[in-house]
């Protein structure tokens, strides 16, 4: 299906109005830039996995989202 199109003015003021602009996206090539994916590898002690699991568990959340939090949380205290 072919999106509908308007000038950038009109899309601005639709927007600003909180008006639906959807219509007028492709939502297929929508990209959230900065939050790209990399898959790294990393070892940990058996200890410190099941220490990890041990939270999980109790959050409710996988492993890697449970490293993911707590990784996010010390880079945004950090100041450097």
């Amino acid at each position: 299906m072919k999106k509908k199109s308007i000038k950038a003015s009109e899309f601005d003021q639709k927007f600003e109005n909180g008006d639906d602009i959807t219509e007028f996206l492709d939502l297929q090539k929508a990209t959230r830039p900065g939050l790209e994916q990399k898959r790294v590898c990393v070892d940990f002690p058996e200890w410190m996995v099941k220490e990890l699991d041990k939270v999980a568990r109790k959050l409710g959340v996988t492993r890697q989202s449970i490293i993911k939090i707590f990784i996010s949380d010390k880079l945004k205290e950090e100041k450097y």
